[in-house]
Order: structure tokens, then sequence, then C-alpha cells
């Protein structure tokens, strides 16, 4: 079973008033279903209201303590039903061993959210290790912004029993307000080009990129570590996931309001 993610958070900034901030979680592109206790289909795999170790309940509840309201999108991308979301997160795009037809990312989904973030959106998009993220496609909207998730495993974890290898340091870095350390396993490198620029880096490699779009932002990180198994503050001590979503949150936030000014 896998339980990791590849994430997108799209900020959409217009005419209307954010004074309650929408979070719209995608269900198209990562579109996993698994079998009910009477064989029904069951969507799953990082949904706000999936509270199994697989689920992004806890990240949903950050977002919400942070003054966000959550809703889903069902289908793909567009001008129309992107409207008037703050967020817009898309996690991890279904490769061909997640669904047996996944929806890959297309031109025209391309063309929508970066016209979207164009406009003044914040994109923050996660990946993972290619063998558990479809990162072809994928790469066709984050090359737009000069990101491409390469197809290098960093941060290998070999015994998940002690998590050995998996930290990543967050000291002095201005995503991370309190936050010291953060545990980010199996993650995929990032390459930037262009405007795009590090945000955090793991030894040498970057793993948190970030990039300036028209009046709009874009990050993209190459772990999906904010799962309820990662974020419930019962991994070591030294690994401080559940205070990593609340910084990562509140500097979204931050963003967003800059943009708003």
């Amino acid at each position: 079973m896998k339980y990791t993610l590849t994430f997108i958070i799209c900020f959409f900034i217009g005419s209307t008033s954010f004074a309650q901030k929408s979070v719209l979680l995608d269900s198209y592109f990562n579109n996993e279903f698994k079998k009910g206790p009477n064989g029904e289909k069951v969507s799953w795999h990082y949904k706000w209201d999936e509270t199994a170790i697989s689920g992004f309940s806890i990240l949903g509840d950050t977002f919400k303590k942070n003054g966000f309201k959550l809703a889903t999108l069902f289908d793909a991308p567009t001008a129309v039903n992107l409207k008037g979301y703050a967020v817009y997160v898309i996690v991890d795009p279904d490769n061909l061993k997640d669904s047996p037809t996944p929806n890959y990312m297309d031109d025209k989904s391309v063309s929508a959210i970066s016209a979207w973030v164009k406009a003044g959106g914040v994109l923050v998009m996660f990946a993972n290790d290619s063998a558990n993220a479809e990162l072809k496609h994928f790469n066709k909207l984050a090359n737009v912004f000069g990101i491409n998730f390469n197809n290098e495993m960093i941060n290998h974890v070999t015994n998940d029993v002690t998590r050995e290898g998996g930290g990543v340091d967050t000291k002095n870095n201005n995503m991370f307000a309190t936050a010291k350390m953060v545990y980010m396993k199996d993650a995929c490198s990032i390459a930037v080009k262009g405007d795009a620029y590090p945000l955090l880096k793991q030894k040498n490699d970057i793993i948190i990129a970030g990039s300036n779009y028209g009046k709009g932002l874009v990050v993209a990180i190459g772990d999906p570590w904010l799962y309820n198994e990662y974020v419930n503050g019962k991994l070591q001590v030294e690994f401080e996931n559940d205070k990593g979503a609340n910084d990562l949150v509140t500097w979204l936030k931050n963003k967003l309001n800059n943009i708003a000014k």
C-alpha cells in the first residue's frame, strides 16, 4: 500500500473577497478507489474526510485552524470551477499502479491552472519519487514555471521502523517558523531554471522550490510528507511534521495576504 503523495496547492486572487479562504482538494488527477466493507467502490487516499493514516484529515484541520474552508473538486480544472477558491490542492496524480485509467495532466488543464496562477494565484506542488507518482505529465505543469520534478530519489529510507535518513533540517528557514527538522522520506529532487529558485535544500539537492509567475507564486515540494501517518505526533521526537504542517500553511496564508494587498 502506498502512503505517498503528490500534492498541488493553488491560491487565486480575484475580485472575490477571501475573508473565508477556501481550500479546493483535487479528486480527479488523484482518483483512487478501494473496496468498502460491502464490496462497494470507496474513494480514498489523501481525502479531507479520510481519518486513516492515508488521509488528509489532519492537514485539513490545520487549514481550518488557519481560517480556511475545505472543498473538493471531482472534475478537471477549468477557469469556471477554479474561480472563487483560495487554495487548489492536487494530491498524488495517479499512475497505472494507482488506476487502470489515470487522468493525466493535459494541455487544457495546464492552460487553465497557469492562467489562474498568472492572475494572482499561489500554486504549491507536492511530488514524490517516480515509482509512486506520475511525473512525466505532471511536469507539463511544473515546467511552465521553470520547475522540474526529477526522476531521482533522495532521502531514501531503508528501515522505516527507525526512520533513519528521512530527516530534513528546517532550522533558520523562512518557511518553517517553529519546526527545526521534518521527515520527508523517498522524495524526488527538483531542478529549477529561469525565475524558479530553491526554498529548501537537503544537502546539495533542492527539495522545495519556488517560482514567481505573473501576479502569482508557485511552490514545489518533492515529498508528500503531510498525510496523517506523518503529522499525528507519533514520529521520533526530533521530527516535527505536525509543527511543519502548521508552519507551511501559515507561510502560504501570509503569501496569499501579501499578494492580495
